[in-house]
């Protein structure tokens, strides 16, 4: 008798593979992006600098406008952890060595001893000067401040006028930060309205439109930030003139963008997906904002992470050479601006700490831009 012939049954797919099968677009970019270890770091980094320029009073210990005559050009104070009795015994006990000033018998120039074996204790979420918790929750809670409201601690030392560098540079994140973040938020408006509109209808509509980016594109960028941040009036409140920095950094930022979205919209106007679309009756609203503009939204995310650390440059570069933002508003180019003379690189150094961090900065959304970018393809592996 003939024996049934059967057929095998084909080998089922490895987990691995299954769970590629079915993984959406957005996770399989999750799965790359965490393979990426400069970009993980830099996402940790920049979302901790982003906690501080919402919260940047909570993470400050002393007042930021505060002024001392005594701690002037006052020397950054070593945190310790560890508090060691006289006993050999220790316990867990921040703290900084007490200084105070003293003037040299011979130039009676101010100089800081430490002031025997006092001790200043710090103690976390401690209460201090009052602030506002995203701009709207009045508080007195600290991270860290001194047990003792009237000692003063200055962790990277205070500049000309006694202020406490550490805290000044809290504050500052949050303005340079924001203006990074509200800057590209224009530039991506800007630049996928006039690139989409220049690359799905073409034509003359993209002639116009390109005339124009080549145009923005042709001017020198740093001689038209100076101009656009000298013409500022002088007179007009802290507010006005970050209103206007944002404003003209968006301004200039717009172009690039623009042409690579209107490249990419002029390559899926005539895909499948699209005729498809147009076929059923679609709004051309709809056919951008639903079908195409998502198809390139990994590219949009990672462009608007690498422009973000241009735009703080930017703000940086302006507010260093007093074209833009000016005191009392504080930012990390205006307090860059106490370091430009030869006494104090001499003095204080440490009058350099914003520089490192816009370096900071700059480069943890650089890794975190190179990271995104690199997920953007999920299935290359």
């Amino acid at each position: 008798m003939d024996q049934p012939i059967t057929t095998a049954a084909p080998p089922e797919p490895q987990p691995a593979d299954q769970r590629f099968a079915v993984a959406s677009q957005w996770r399989l970019m999750w799965w790359s992006f965490k393979r990426h270890r400069l970009a993980m770091l830099g996402g940790i980094i920049v979302l901790f600098l982003y906690l501080v320029a919402a919260i940047p009073g909570f993470f400050a210990i002393n007042e930021p406008g505060r002024q001392n005559a005594r701690a002037v050009f006052h020397p950054p104070q070593t945190l310790h952890w560890i508090d060691t009795a006289e006993d050999g015994s220790w316990r867990f006990r921040p703290h900084v060595q007490a200084m105070r000033m003293v003037r040299d018998p011979v130039t009676l120039a101010p100089t800081f001893r430490p002031d025997g074996n006092r001790k200043i204790y710090l103690t976390f979420f401690a209460e201090g000067y009052e602030h506002h918790l995203f701009g709207l929750i009045p508080s007195t809670t600290h991270l860290l401040a001194p047990e003792n409201p009237r000692d003063q601690v200055y962790l990277l030392g205070a500049d000309r006028l006694g202020r406490c560098v550490y805290s000044r540079m809290m504050v500052a994140a949050q303005t340079s930060l924001m203006i990074g973040l509200a800057g590209v938020f224009l530039s991506l408006v800007i630049g996928l309205l006039l690139g989409g509109v220049s690359g799905y209808y073409g034509g003359r509509i993209d002639f116009a439109v390109q005339r124009v980016i080549e145009f923005v594109l042709s001017l020198p960028t740093i001689p038209i930030w100076l101009a656009l941040g000298a013409a500022l009036p002088q007179n007009w409140p802290p507010e006005r003139i970050y209103l206007c920095i944002t404003i003209i950094l968006s301004l200039v930022g717009w172009a690039q963008l623009a042409r690579v979205v209107r490249g990419r919209f002029l390559s899926l106007r005539t895909e499948d997906f699209v005729t498809a679309a147009r076929l059923d009756g679609v709004s051309e609203g709809r056919i951008i904002f639903r079908h195409m503009l998502p198809s390139f939204a990994s590219h949009i995310i990672a462009s608007v992470t690498l422009a973000i650390p241009a735009m703080i440059l930017a703000e940086t570069a302006l507010s260093f050479l007093g074209l833009g933002l000016q005191p009392p508003v504080i930012s990390w180019g205006v307090l860059l601006r106490e370091a430009q003379n030869i006494r104090s690189i001499a003095t204080a150094p440490w009058l350099f700490a914003p520089g490192g961090a816009v370096v900071l900065a700059v480069l943890a959304l650089n890794f975190l831009g190179d990271g995104l970018r690199d997920a953007a393809d999920p299935y290359q592996k």
